[in-house]
């Protein structure tokens, strides 16, 4: 059967009943009509004055992560050994993850990495996990790194070695029509493209350069894209002139993978010959945000004691504690 992982969403409270599921209660009262109010009572009484929600003290800088099992294992495990060594290793993750996202103004102050997504990869087959791509959030790649160093699953592929671990700056495009949900119309999945050497082809950038328009169009007519931009080289500053684009991070949505295929390969950079090394994996979803607002007991079973417990460690796990979540 495909390997579609459940999304862990902790707070997995199962319904349960009183004494009785007939418990005589008192009716609500329907409020009593005031024949005397005017339109302006009524607005009046239901204004609410909201405030902008606060940006998060990490934002700035985004980054993408990709680790790829096989090129990154120390230890030769063939391919089904690294899936069931990373599989025991999901919970740690989400709990990982999650430590790190839920901060405010008195408490774990000292987070400076918000992990705003983590997408295990599918092999072909959707039979396995070959590695995982993490959209990052950080005032400076240092934070990056160290994060990275600690994370469970890497410090078990190699012990937190970075050195064979993809590290993008990523401009993400912030156009409202390439925000799809995941899985509407098909499966959520992922294009990594990565460019021909600039400073050996010249045509590189150039043919980035003039397609840009038309690669910008092809996305939004698609509309299939969850989140889309170049891959810029990781360099200490942001603007940082050598922080060339050197490939795309695309999220969409596939019927299948020749659907995803097609859709890649129509890209007006794909078919100019802009990459030497371009993938597609379908991928599954990781709910490590920390907003515990699923309440599934099917679904969040794996996960459905740890909101008491970070409640109990003291992590600000209520909704209204980490607006700057709402992503």
């Amino acid at each position: 059967q495909p390997l579609f992982m459940s999304s862990f969403a902790s707070d997995g409270s199962e319904y349960s009943s009183k004494d009785s599921d007939y418990v005589d209660e008192e009716a609500p009262k329907t409020p009593e009509y005031d024949a005397d109010a005017t339109f302006e009572d009524d607005i009046a009484s239901q204004t609410v004055e909201e405030k902008p929600v606060p940006m998060s003290k990490n934002a700035g800088n985004r980054f993408v992560a990709i680790v790829w099992d096989t090129e990154v294992d120390t230890q030769d495990r063939d391919v089904w050994q690294l899936h069931e060594d990373r599989d025991e290793l999901i919970e740690d993750h989400v709990i990982f993850c999650r430590k790190r996202n839920l901060y405010n103004e008195t408490f774990n102050t000292d987070s400076m990495v918000d992990i705003l997504r983590s997408l295990p990869l599918l092999s072909s087959d959707l039979q396995r996990i070959v590695g995982h791509a993490m959209i990052l959030e950080s005032p400076d790649i240092s934070h990056v790194r160290e994060m990275l160093q600690q994370e469970p699953i890497l410090k078990m592929l190699n012990g937190g070695d970075l050195n064979k671990i993809s590290l993008f700056r990523w401009r993400h495009i912030r156009d409202y029509t390439l925000r799809r949900d995941d899985g509407r119309d098909g499966y959520p999945c992922m294009m990594l493209g990565i460019d021909h050497d600039a400073e050996t082809d010249n045509d590189s950038k150039n043919i980035r350069d003039e397609t840009k328009t038309a690669v910008l169009e092809y996305l939004i007519k698609s509309e299939r894209v969850i989140a889309a931009g170049p891959l810029h080289m990781p360099t200490e500053i942001k603007d940082d002139p050598s922080s060339i684009a050197t490939g795309d991070f695309i999220l969409f949505n596939a019927k299948d993978r020749d659907h995803a295929i097609e859709f890649v390969e129509e890209m007006p950079t794909a078919a100019e010959g802009l990459y030497k090394d371009l993938r597609v994996h379908f991928y599954n979803t990781l709910d490590i945000t920390g907003k515990f607002v699923s309440e599934d007991p099917l679904r969040d079973a794996p996960n459905y004691q740890l909101k008491e417990a970070m409640d109990a460690w003291g992590y600000p796990v209520q909704d209204n504690q980490t607006p700057w979540l709402n992503w």
